[in-house]
């Protein structure tokens, strides 16, 4: 998949037309975009080299040849203190989540921080769901007076929608919904009879809302040298089919391909090199995780694109004279306003009906809800609003764990089917507030000598009022169903679960309250482009990957030409 290490010795033989720091999801991007825009790009990853297909060694594992029945043993688990938490850690999955034994944070408030630090990053693991922002989420901060104002509209990214929609391959319907507007869909998954027969339902009893078949990251037919989904729901294991979209199965090879990217793992950002004299970075200084070796590599221009939490403490660990604060941090609010959307409460329901229908295969795409709180105006007793990320099944013969019985007729109802099962899960959008920080420890140190990030974030009194109206709304549609029975829950929520992190080095027309330029290009150092999450001024309800990347690809149009320009 490339060239993976450097030999090149001295200033002339590290030096490239632009570094791009992250090869996960804004990274993978782009790497693609800026090599296919004809620079010599340097792709650096702190983690290992993970190419695709070759190095997923769980794809084709049957369930019964996983050790431990994907279960990781207590004494593996402790190296795993965050990661085990979340909902995809097994055996099948944990080489490509970080082990918090070896690269530890210090929790001020309790933070969730789920990493995977391979070439890829988190974008062999994310669930690939992609929605759209409209105007009702780019306008909300100027309307409402809550942070800063979004410095682009829709008009300005629909067109890079577009572009990232028609590369990644989307499946979808066109739902003609304002809030989630349509885009460039490939053919949609099929809902079971289940979902249409709750769709029905919720069209009769709610003008304002809608049960839609997921907008997923996933092919549904062959689409760009990638194969259609194989409805095995186990992407997260890497697919050798390259179904499900990652920087792995497309972005990176399309870079390769340019013959203009270098890709080196191992590489830990220690700083960003910044040249006084010009006002502009040289280059980029990095540890080599494996001999500690430190290297400098230079280039013209530097994208950012570490995750949201990464990037900041790279800005912070890059701090001068003239920017003490962090690299940039004119503004000060570098590391203020983390967000995370917050969930993991709604409603749960079986039905008994429908028992002649079933579903072919394991479907990798839920169903969704889209926003429908205090979309035409203000009506609830909180700003903002929420979505709900559905699933249903056919419960299966492990139901048989919990139901008395015995003999062979009790066997024989275990080979068929069960009832239906229903899961709406909201999520819903957190306002920014400035004490929700990224920062660096004074005393605590990693294994190369670099200062452990200090993460501090909770949910407000907003995120408190609207999870009450989340649960209700989820129990009274499931209810509207004609579900046999409905029961809430709520399991609490610790920011970062969601695996969302955004904001702390935000967009703003004023570099006084900002960090980013529209363009995702730093107001303080014009040669610098940051565009993951951290650019975010606000949290729309909507998963962000999809407009993270197509942020991504408008930054690096918008660089090249200035590049070429010379303004840069």
């Amino acid at each position: 998949m490339g060239n993976f290490n450097i030999t090149g010795k001295g200033t002339e033989g590290n030096t490239y037309e632009a570094i791009v720091i992250g090869s996960g999801i804004t990274g993978g991007i782009a790497a693609k975009e800026l090599t296919q825009a004809g620079l010599k790009v340097l792709l650096l990853e702190r983690g290992r080299m993970v190419e695709h297909v070759k190095d997923y060694p769980t794809a084709m594992t049957d369930p019964w040849d996983l050790p431990l029945r994907n279960l990781v043993s207590l004494e593996d688990e402790k190296d795993y203190e965050i990661q085990k938490t979340l909902y995809l850690f097994g055996q099948d999955s944990k080489h490509f989540l970080v082990k918090d034994s070896e690269h530890p944070y210090v929790q001020q408030k309790p933070f969730a921080w789920y990493r995977g630090y391979q070439v890829g990053g988190r974008s062999l693991l994310w669930s690939k769901h992609c929605y759209r922002l409209s105007d009702l989420d780019f306008e909300a901060n100027h309307k409402e007076g809550v942070g800063v104002d979004w410095p682009v509209r829709y008009k300005d990214i629909a067109p890079w929608y577009d572009h990232i929609e028609s590369y990644v391959g989307i499946s979808g319907s066109r739902d003609g919904i304002k809030q989630i507007p349509d885009g460039n869909f490939l053919p949609p998954f099929e809902m079971n009879a289940f979902e249409k027969h709750i769709r029905k339902r919720l069209r009769e009893s709610f003008a304002d809302r809608d049960l839609i078949i997921g907008r997923m990251a996933i092919l549904t037919q062959d689409h760009n040298g990638r194969l259609k989904c194989h409805a095995r729901n186990l992407c997260h294991r890497g697919c050798v089919f390259g179904a499900p979209y990652s920087s792995n199965s497309a972005a990176i090879p399309d870079a390769v391909k340019t013959g203009n990217l270098t890709l080196r793992p191992f590489s830990i950002v220690e700083g960003l090199i910044y040249d006084d004299k010009t006002n502009k970075l040289k280059g980029v200084r990095v540890i080599d995780s494996e001999t500690k070796e430190p290297i400098e590599f230079f280039a013209k221009l530097v994208f950012l694109n570490a995750s949201t939490i990464g990037s900041t403490q790279i800005l912070l660990q890059s701090k001068t004279n003239e920017y003490p604060g962090g690299l940039a941090n004119s503004s000060g609010v570098l590391g203020h306003y983390l967000m995370d959307h917050h969930s993991a409460i709604g409603a749960i329901g079986g039905y008994s009906g429908l028992k002649d229908s079933f579903y072919y295969g394991q479907r990798p795409a839920s169903v969704y809800v889209p926003r429908f709180r205090n979309v035409s105006r203000n009506d609830q007793p909180y700003l903002r609003g929420f979505g709900f990320e559905n699933y249903t099944s056919r419960s299966d013969w492990t139901r048989g764990f919990h139901q008395p019985g015995i003999g062979a007729e009790w066997k024989e109802s275990m080979t068929k089917p069960g009832d239906w099962f229903a899961y709406f899960e909201a999520y819903g959008e957190t306002l920014p507030v400035a004490g929700n920080t990224v920062t660096l420890s004074n005393d605590k140190k990693d294994k190369w000598g670099l200062p452990l990030p200090v993460i501090s974030m909770e949910y407000g009194e907003n995120e408190k009022k609207m999870r009450e109206d989340m649960q209700k709304t989820a129990v009274e549609m499931l209810e509207a169903a004609k579900l046999d029975w409905v029961r809430p829950f709520d399991y609490g929520m610790t920011p970062g679960s969601v695996i969302h992190e955004m904001g702390t080095a935000r967009m703003g027309n004023d570099p006084k309250t900002s960090v980013l330029n529209k363009w995702n290009q730093s107001h303080d150092i014009s040669n610098l482009f940051v565009t993951d999450g951290s650019c975010m001024p606000s949290s729309p309800c909507q998963n962000p990957s999809l407009t993270y990347m197509a942020l991504t690809a408008r930054a690096c149009d918008y660089a090249v030409k200035e590049l070429k320009k010379g303004n840069i």
